[in-house]
């Protein structure tokens, strides 16, 4: 089934790049079809790591938006990666019902995916419920604990939208901290994780190993929550 995944949490700064980055090496480490959509005008994640698979859309233009539709269509069990950008959910929900998008995605048997990245702080809770609000019977939601923007997530475990994402069935994970430096490094060169953990030019020994243990433990959990039949184009 080809799958749609909209990788948001709507608020700046919460890690949704780097989530969409982790997500596009996952796939490229497995040799699961995927395509990248970004939805960031000025510092798009796919454009910049992952230009080979990447698609910059106005957020703004249906036209622009539709071509998720349209590469999903055209290559049925390959994956649909969308990052989205901060506050572009206004312009997405308008598209989504404008082109009633989910009863659209049933006639084409596919599914859909909301990633909803979160910090430990209230505004991530608040716009959880929101989303819920909108789409919580329609498409599935995975929730996104980053512990590189949050160190504490018992108070948003026990808030009343994040119980009420459990009870629709919606999974959790968590992404662990990298490295500060190491993190750094990577993005003031652009490099793919793949790169950051085999390029010697690019960090030290001891930050690839940290970068290679990271992945992995994010693998560890994308593993969890997302299923493992597809392969290849032809699988």
């Amino acid at each position: 089934m080809t799958q749609l995944h909209f990788i948001g949490g709507e608020k700046g700064g919460v890690g949704k790049s780097v989530m969409a980055r982790v997500l596009a090496q996952y796939h490229v480490d497995r040799g699961i079809p995927f395509t990248g959509f970004d939805t960031d005008r000025s510092h798009g994640t796919f454009s910049r790591f992952y230009g080979e698979f990447a698609h910059p859309v106005v957020v703004d233009q249906y036209e622009s938006l539709d071509q998720i539709i349209e590469a999903a269509a055209a290559a049925p069990g390959r994956r649909i990666l969308v990052d989205l950008a901060a506050q572009t959910f206004p312009f997405l929900h308008r598209w989504i019902d404008d082109c009633a998008l989910f009863e659209l995605l049933a006639d084409l048997g596919f599914s859909a995916t909301f990633w909803h990245i979160m910090d430990d702080g209230k505004d991530s809770i608040q716009l959880l419920g929101k989303l819920l609000d909108r789409y919580g019977d329609q498409a599935s939601c995975i929730l996104v604990e980053n512990f590189g923007r949050g160190s504490d997530f018992s108070d948003v475990e026990k808030s009343a939208p994040f119980q009420r994402a459990r009870a629709l069935g919606a999974q959790v994970i968590q992404l662990s901290k990298l490295h500060d430096a190491a993190m750094h490094k990577i993005d003031m060169t652009d490099a793919s994780f793949w790169a950051a953990t085999n390029n010697k030019e690019l960090l030290s020994m001891p930050d690839r190993m940290r970068v290679k243990v990271w992945l992995n433990r994010a693998f560890d959990q994308l593993g969890k929550v997302l299923p493992q039949e597809i392969k290849t184009e032809q699988g």
